[in-house]
């Protein structure tokens, strides 16, 4: 009885979350890296599928790294990186749509399906809704100059067909989206999923970008896990990346949860998707369990 009561008060504590997130876009991005564990990722969808049930419009953008760099590897090909930037010659650029489009987002559909609910990757036969230019890193010579830098099918999204995914989101489908991109000129661009989610999320007018990362959020001290920080400010948030305590892959993170909230989404959270249903726990619950972001 004792645990049935526990139940009901969480469901009772959920209720207004529920009516407030009904028909609203919320945005999650989930990592590769996280992706390669089933039960995480059973888990992830679960909650995304809870979501979709409770009247709330969820789109998924996945990632997909390691497992380009394993399908690199198992053909005899090296990864090479500038800046955090797969470099993607044509040959890896075909890798790369091959695993994040035939493979992941096939996977993620199908487990979505098993799970009672529709989805659909938003590729469909050649048609894709991001649209992408060319992108160039920028980094400085040993004279200090700017200097930009070539590094394939490489882009950045410049834009989204709004009608597709809305359509999508209005029907029971949940939307799945792998990080590649067509350009105006016809060329498939591998693009960063994190800014990829930021920016459909800002097209949208989503309620929610979520990112689900392998640590509880953002802490103010390295390696400290005690120093989780519930919510941080923008500028708080900009203050521990002069102290580069926010770097690596927490850094494009959280310049994508700014300028997401800085472009009118309503919340940008980062949490750890390791946690069973760590998103219902984020949405869902007084406390959450990550790092929100605000202006």
């Amino acid at each position: 009885m004792e645990n049935a009561i526990r139940k009901a008060s969480v469901l009772i504590e959920a209720l207004p979350y529920i009516r407030s997130f009904r028909n609203k876009v919320v945005v999650i991005k989930f990592g590769g890296g996280a992706m390669s564990n089933d039960e995480v990722l059973t888990s992830v969808l679960q909650d995304i599928v809870f979501m979709k049930t409770v009247g709330i419009m969820p789109i998924l953008v996945h990632g997909g790294g390691p497992h380009i760099s394993q399908e690199m590897a198992r053909r005899g090909l090296d990864p090479r990186f500038v800046e955090g930037h797969r470099i993607t010659d044509r040959e890896t650029l075909e890798i790369a749509k091959d695993v994040l489009i035939n493979q992941i987002s096939a996977s993620i559909v199908k487990k979505i399906s098993e799970l009672g609910n529709e989805a659909a990757c938003i590729w469909e036969n050649g048609y894709c809704p991001l649209k992408a230019e060319k992108h160039y890193v920028e980094t400085k010579t040993d004279y200090g100059e700017l200097k930009k830098l070539d590094i394939g099918f490489v882009g950045k999204v410049t834009s989204i067909d709004r009608d597709r995914f809305l359509k999508l989101c209005t029907s029971c489908t949940i939307p799945i989206v792998p990080p590649i991109a067509k350009g105006t000129n016809g060329d498939i661009y591998n693009v960063n999923a994190d800014n990829v989610a930021a920016f459909i999320a800002t097209s949208l007018g989503a309620e929610k970008l979520v990112f689900l990362s392998n640590t509880h959020g953002i802490m103010t001290k390295p390696n400290d896990e005690t120093s989780f920080a519930s919510t941080l400010h923008e500028d708080e948030v900009h203050a521990l990346i002069d102290k580069k305590i926010i770097r690596e892959g927490m850094l494009p993170k959280a310049l994508a949860c700014i300028t997401a909230v800085k472009a009118g989404v309503k919340k940008a959270h980062i949490i750890n998707g390791l946690i069973p249903h760590a998103l219902l726990l984020e949405i869902f619950t007084d406390k959450g369990v990550g790092t929100q972001i605000i202006v």
